[in-house]
């Protein structure tokens, strides 16, 4: 009966070993980097995503009036309709020197529909000083996080600033007003100031090679040296473009905007991928400088 018995419970005993060891072979962890970062959204990017014509997220758009008193004129605010992800960072895009809002408005619907709240802008003026556009961009941002119908939608510690000519120099002026900025990038950036070592927000500009309006070696090339102070950088010149080239909607631009905002806006590594090791000069590249995100 005893031995019995024993038999009994090494049987017992072997089977609730076996059980543990499947247990163990079968379960599956929870994604490392999913749980490190609250603020990643959407699938794992790859080469086709961040030149898709749409991301993974559906969108849609709110006109807004500004008025006297907000700062800024109108726009229009594209966001991700999907509140199952929490809050999104926001971006604030504003057009140059005597340019329409419809000029910046096609990174609106890219960007948003890559999991940002995205705002383009109609310039108080045509002729507005980069400065101008700068309390403009400000402007926008405090809008979206404060008084905006998508306001719960976004983490006001993530903001951005996009511009392009006197826009793009009205971005950094912002960048530099507001270091807080998650980051900033400057297209074909136009401005009289030349030295932005006190900035600190990370930085893309995107210039043009053959940009006659704001030629890179006073503007882009010059601005980009001079940010001797900010955590991370980097200039890409688009080969044989104009100025108005880094407006015009290009899975080129995009792809980088995109990758750019995604990196430092949303802490997301993974597209460190294609900001570092810097892509070499090819037929859209002439130059590409930075300094290759640390993850």
């Amino acid at each position: 009966m005893k031995s019995r018995l024993r038999r009994s419970l090494r049987r017992l005993s072997v089977a609730a070993a076996t059980v543990a060891a499947v247990g163990a072979l079968t379960a599956v962890p929870a994604p490392a980097h999913a749980a490190d970062n609250p603020y990643q959204r959407g699938p794992d990017p790859t080469e086709r995503s961040v030149t898709a014509r749409r991301g993974p997220f559906a969108i849609d758009e709110i006109s807004v009036n500004g008025g006297i008193g907000a700062g800024f004129n109108r726009g229009t605010i594209f966001y991700p309709t999907d509140r199952s992800q929490g809050t999104f960072g926001a971006v604030a895009v504003i057009p140059g020197f005597l340019s329409p809002e419809s000029l910046v408005r096609w990174f609106g619907p890219r960007l948003a529909s890559q999991g940002f709240v995205v705002m383009t802008l109609t310039t108080n003026g045509l002729t507005d000083t980069p400065e101008s556009r700068s309390e403009q961009l400000l402007a926008a941002l405090d809008y979206l996080t404060t008084r905006s119908q998508v306001r719960d939608r976004i983490d006001p510690s993530r903001l951005a600033v996009m511009g392009h000519s006197m826009g793009g120099g009205g971005s950094l002026a912002a960048a530099a007003k507001r270091p807080t900025l998650r980051a900033a990038i400057p297209l074909a950036p136009w401005s009289l100031t030349k030295n932005w070592s006190d900035l600190t927000v990370p930085t893309l500009i995107i210039g043009a090679e053959n940009d006659n309006v704001a030629p890179v070696a006073g503007h882009s090339e010059r601005f980009y040296d001079s940010m001797t102070n900010v955590p991370e950088k980097a200039y890409l010149e688009m080969a044989g473009g104009n100025h108005v080239d880094p407006t015009a909607e290009s899975d080129l631009v995009a792809k980088f905007t995109i990758s750019w905002l995604k990196r430092f806006v949303d802490d997301d590594t993974r597209y460190d991928q294609f900001l570092c090791p810097a892509p070499r000069p090819n037929r859209q590249i002439s130059e590409y400088r930075d300094t290759c995100p640390h993850s």
